[in-house]
C-alpha cells in the first residue's frame, strides 16, 4: 500500500471488511432495536456522499480545457493591446525632440509584447506571460530616458 488515501486496498483485506461489516449489520438489526436498522441505510447514503464529492472534482478537471483557453486568449489579447499602445507610443516619441533611445525602447517592448501575443496563441502561456512583463518593462525603461 502506498500510504495514500485514494491507494485501492488489496483483496485480502477487501474480503475481510467486508465481512466484518455484514457481521456487524447483522448484530445490529438482530438486536430488535428499530434505531440501529435506520442506521444502516443512512451508512449507504454517507457512501454515496462521499462518491459525489469525487465526481465535482471530476467536474473541475472538465474545466480545465476552458481554463486554458481562458489563458491563451487572454496572453493574445493583452500581447495585441501592448503592442499596439507601445507601437503608438513610439511614433509618438519618434515625432517629438526626444533621445532616439526612447522610441527604440517603446519599439523594442512592442515587438516583445508583439511576440509574447504569438507565443500565447500557440498555447505557450507562461513565456508569453514573461515576455509581456519583459516588453511591458522595456517600455518602462525607455520612459526614463524621456
Amino acid at each position: 500500500m502506498s500510504g495514500r488515501a485514494d491507494s485501492d486496498l488489496s483483496p485480502d483485506t477487501r474480503a475481510d471488511d467486508a465481512d466484518d461489516a455484514d457481521d456487524a449489520d447483522a448484530d445490529d438489526v438482530g438486536q430488535g432495536d428499530v434505531g440501529h436498522g435506520d442506521d444502516v441505510g443512512q451508512g449507504d447514503d454517507a457512501e454515496d456522499a462521499g462518491h459525489g464529492e469525487h465526481d465535482e472534482d471530476d467536474e473541475h478537471d472538465d474545466d480545465t480545457p476552458h481554463r486554458a483557453r481562458r489563458a491563451r486568449w487572454a496572453a493574445v489579447g493583452t500581447g495585441a493591446v501592448l503592442a499596439l499602445a507601445g507601437a503608438a507610443a513610439a511614433l509618438l516619441r519618434l515625432t517629438g525632440s526626444v533621445p532616439a533611445l526612447v522610441p527604440a525602447a517603446y519599439a523594442c517592448g512592442a515587438g516583445a509584447c508583439a511576440l509574447a501575443a504569438v507565443l500565447g496563441s500557440r498555447g505557450r502561456t507562461r513565456r508569453a506571460l514573461w515576455l509581456l512583463i519583459a516588453g511591458l518593462m522595456v517600455m518602462a525603461l525607455g520612459d526614463q530616458f524621456d
